[in-house]
């Protein structure tokens, strides 16, 4: 016989209370790691003995206690951040013949979200101690364009938030539309703006992967200011269908006699996705957004342990740290090392790390030198983009670790990153 939900619950969850302190268990710490406790499971397990996996009341719920979290009028949840900017993008009517401007340091969902609307990217250098694309990298790829582009899509790189003021001035006179790649970034703030309050955007969007701030296993969220826009979004991710008589267009077909639509009617108005995202991925999201100061607060601390136990090692390597009028979620804690001064390389120094239990990460390849973007657009280099990929690397950051982890990756890097010994003997 199986375990009911309360059994189940109880025997899930016994191993999950001792979830902070599983990297010192373990000995391993990746970059990124999600942080699941029991009343999480018991909001997943909830949804299981409900009856409706998907397409239920979870899904609308999250979506409004996240639009009113970041101060957004409406969110629309879907099943992940790359089909969050997919949709806004297309909702926004992106297509063949369009452009659109992309940081050259992103994740591939920046970019393939528009080529998944047929339109094309012309790549924005970045400022190479922050990674963002700023007021004058975004002048200078619309320039360096063909046309004149349509869309801008700023990234908030780590969780540290772009330049959002100074890009909306550029972008006024250049006449494109903003939407804001937040994936990294839910929670943060700079200069009273939250990221998602789309203060000067179309719209934002946020991903739920297991390394992000809060997690869904998958999924991601479009946020807006606009209605219609939020309202068209919801369509485009379930097949573009509507179920609204006020928008049928074939009263013979959805509609009887007295003009009220067939209890079975739909109809497709344009073509759409299944981009839905689960009752089960609903449920789990909103169970981390409530806990999203305490992950947001802890990474902070733990952010400013690295910053002050990393200080001996100036001049080999640094931390990019927020702007002053910042307050950023952070999902990475990047770094920028010098490699040549260290003698070594950044291959030798991830395995080396790789061996003790440390595990980091490279964010980002630039997009530009991926064979799919060469193929397409030939081959590019950009300065900015090319001095931060050359340096930098994401330690390890997330809620569950613990003080000492911090000691012992910066431990392990004073080991390493020590500048090689000189040999004073003669010949």
């Amino acid at each position: 016989m199986g375990l009911g939900p309360t059994e189940f619950i109880t025997a899930v969850s016994a191993p999950l209370a001792k979830a902070p302190h599983l990297s010192r268990v373990t000995r391993t710490l990746p970059y990124g790691r999600h942080l699941i406790e029991p009343d999480d499971v018991a909001a997943v397990v909830e949804v299981l003995t409900s009856g409706q996996l998907t397409q239920g009341p979870r899904v609308a719920a999250f979506e409004d206690a996240l639009a009113a979290k970041v101060g957004a009028t409406a969110a629309v949840a879907c099943s992940s951040g790359t089909a969050a900017l997919h949709l806004i993008l297309a909702a926004l009517d992106v297509g063949p013949g369009d452009i659109c401007i992309v940081p050259a340091i992103s994740f591939l969902s920046t970019a393939t979200a528009v080529r998944f609307c047929g339109a094309e990217v012309v790549f924005a250098d970045i400022d190479p101690l922050t990674g963002h694309m700023t007021p004058q990298t975004l002048r200078d790829a619309a320039a360096r364009a063909p046309r004149p582009a349509k869309i801008a899509l700023p990234v908030h790189l780590g969780g540290r938030m772009a330049d959002m003021p100074g890009l909306a001035k550029v972008a006024a006179e250049l006449g494109l539309g903003l939407v804001e790649d937040a994936c990294h970034a839910l929670g943060s703030t700079r200069a009273g703006a939250q990221a998602g309050g789309c203060d000067h955007s179309s719209a934002s969007a946020f991903s739920f992967h297991p390394v992000k701030t809060i997690a869904c296993g998958e999924g991601g969220m479009a946020v807006t200011n606009d209605p219609a826009l939020a309202e068209r979004m919801r369509r485009l991710r379930n097949h573009g269908v509507t179920h609204d008589p006020a928008l049928m267009v074939d009263a013979a077909l959805s509609l009887d006699p007295g003009g009220q639509r067939h209890p079975w009617s739909y109809e497709q108005l344009e073509l759409g996705f299944n981009y839905r995202m689960t009752d089960l991925e609903a449920a789990l999201g909103l169970s981390q957004l409530h806990k999203l100061d305490r992950f947001v607060a802890r990474r902070s601390a733990l952010a400013a342990t690295y910053d002050r136990r990393l200080t001996p090692l100036a001049g080999r390597l640094w931390s990019v740290r927020p702007a002053s009028d910042e307050a950023p979620s952070l999902h990475l804690y990047a770094v920028q090392i010098d490699f040549n001064a260290c003698g070594l390389t950044r291959d030798a120094l991830m395995c080396d790390l790789g061996a003790q239990g440390i595990g980091t990460q490279v964010h980002y390849i630039p997009l530009y030198r991926q064979p799919y973007f060469v193929d397409r657009y030939g081959p590019l280099r950009l300065p900015g983009a090319e001095v931060w990929y050359d340096h930098v690397l994401a330690l390890p950051l997330f809620p569950a670790m613990a003080d000492e982890d911090v000691d012992r990756v910066v431990n392990a890097l004073e080991t390493a990153l020590a500048p090689p010994s000189v040999s004073l003997t003669g010949g």
